[in-house]
């Protein structure tokens, strides 16, 4: 199989780092292009990333000596360099939907972590197991954009891997109403405890913009395409809470949920064990063998236990019991920078490849 070529823009910030950190010896996609501001442009990587360096790992051997370009002035020669890009820039929203647009204008297909887009209606927010059905709408974007194979496609917010994929196969006993109430890891901010030492012994009940992003998104990855848009659920109604913690990686949930019908624990935890997804049937190489995983355990899962579960692609649950107000409660985890960001981008590319939305140059 001929490998795709793959950049990263964006490549020298904390999400930036863990895909370069994927894509090492990944049989499917070949790093050969890096991207970011033009203060790194012209630098090897390795002397660009520095002592920013966040990854426990060292830099891979192959993405050291690669020489950074600028992902503005040199949007021409990255997009045709490569079968496609991830995305992970540091940038306003504005200039993130301008820069993605000019990259998937040029031809150049573009997955992407950041959140610009994400409202965009022709625009899929894809978890693969979850809403795969949403690629379909790429077809109606290119004929926006006026391309033949360039496009964007981006995932969803890294905290609503921790519940909203827990909560899908349960939508079959009508789920009415959703309280969610977030505890999120630092490197979702992008920060270690060095570099954010506030953090140590502390707790942030504030995450600018998490809370509607955690209630809204989604309502549009449950959405149906309509007319190469797509439309959001209307249902159900979800409030949400999201506070920081003192937690290298990890976001884990506590979730209250209510149904129309009424499914008994154990019924829960059988759809739970028995969930598959479309990136399980195509085996793809980032897929967890089994998604969604139960704890019996009273005390998990946990951050430092459970966040690494199948290379942290998997969900990790626990404490399903029934709620005085809601019918049930649980809890949700997963590896926010894996599952949440840069391996649910991986995941992604992997199913536009294997769906055939991506083809090599």
């Amino acid at each position: 199989m001929k490998k795709y070529t793959v950049g990263v823009v964006g490549a020298t910030g904390m999400v930036g780092q863990r895909f370069v950190t994927l894509l090492e010896n990944h049989p499917w996609f070949q790093l050969t292009v890096v991207a970011a501001s033009a203060r790194s442009a012209g630098k090897s990587y390795e002397e660009a990333v520095g002592p920013r360096w966040a990854m426990t790992t060292p830099i891979p051997e192959e993405a050291k000596s690669l020489v950074v370009l600028d992902a503005l002035a040199d949007r021409e020669t990255i997009a045709s360099s490569v079968d496609f890009i991830f995305c992970a820039v540091d940038m306003k929203k504005e200039e993130i939907r301008a820069l993605e647009e000019s990259y998937a204008k040029l031809e150049c297909p573009v997955i992407s972590n950041n959140s610009a887009h994400r409202w965009t209606p022709d625009v899929p927010m894809v978890i693969p197991e979850v809403n795969p059905e949403h690629l379909q709408v790429i077809q109606a974007q290119k004929s926006r954009l006026g391309t033949r194979r360039g496009f964007i496609a981006v995932k969803s917010n890294c905290s609503i891997q921790s519940y909203a994929p827990a909560l899908h196969p349960l939508r079959r006993f009508g789920i009415t109403q959703v309280l969610v109430c977030t505890y999120q890891a630092i490197s979702g901010a992008g920060k270690t405890f060095t570099t954010w030492p506030e953090m140590v012994d502390n707790v942030i009940p504030y995450i600018g913009g998490e809370e509607e992003k955690s209630e809204q998104e989604p309502l549009k990855v449950w959405g149906t395409v309509e007319h190469g848009q797509i439309v959001p659920a209307a249902a159900p109604s979800i409030t949400a809470q999201c506070l920081r913690v003192p937690v290298s990686d990890g976001h884990t949930a506590a979730v209250f949920v209510s149904f129309r019908e009424k499914p008994s624990v154990e019924e829960i935890k059988t759809v739970w064990k028995n969930f598959q997804g479309r990136a399980q049937e195509l085996a793809l190489p980032s897929a967890p063998k089994q998604f969604l995983h139960y704890f019996e355990e009273n005390d998990r899962p946990q951050a430092k236990l459970d966040r690494d579960l199948e290379g942290g692609m998997a969900v990790s649950l626990g404490r399903l019991r029934p709620d005085t107000q809601y019918d049930y409660k649980f809890v949700g985890l997963s590896h926010n920078t894996l599952r949440g960001a840069a391996g649910g981008g991986v995941l992604l590319a992997e199913l536009l490849c294997a769906e055939g939305y991506i083809l090599p140059r």
